[in-house]
């Protein structure tokens, strides 16, 4: 997968994320201060990935990881919410490996040559 389609596909799960977190929270009593604190990070980060931001990548990764933790959490404690809180995690997992995916693509992908064989 080349850079370009792996920070688009960033790009499409933390909008998709952000929308879940729209979703819900859509009836909530402080709808505002959970979209500034839900829905806003994964947006801004979207909006660095499409910019080009350099650390945008690496930032969305890191909180991908609080997002899956929070997700699995409520999943396990709540029945209420557990079809969003699957949903962040399945979706913070994506974020996690879209932005790892132009590293493990340098370390293990098509360089060409067979390794560990001896050039005689």
């Amino acid at each position: 997968m080349p850079l370009a389609t792996s920070r688009r596909l960033l790009a499409v799960l933390l909008l998709a994320l952000a929308a879940l977190f729209a979703a819900w929270f859509a009836g909530d009593a402080r709808y505002l201060q959970a979209l500034a604190v839900f829905s806003l990070p994964p947006l801004l980060l979207a909006i660095g990935v499409l910019a080009r931001r350099r650390t945008a990548p690496f930032w969305s990764g890191v909180l991908a990881l609080g997002w899956f933790c929070h997700g699995v959490m409520l999943a396990w404690a709540r029945a209420d919410g557990r079809a969003y809180a699957l949903g962040e995690v399945l979706l913070a997992l994506g974020i996690v490996a879209a932005t790892s995916w132009p590293g493990l693509q340098a370390r293990f992908g098509g360089r060409g040559g067979k390794r560990g064989t001896a050039k005689d």
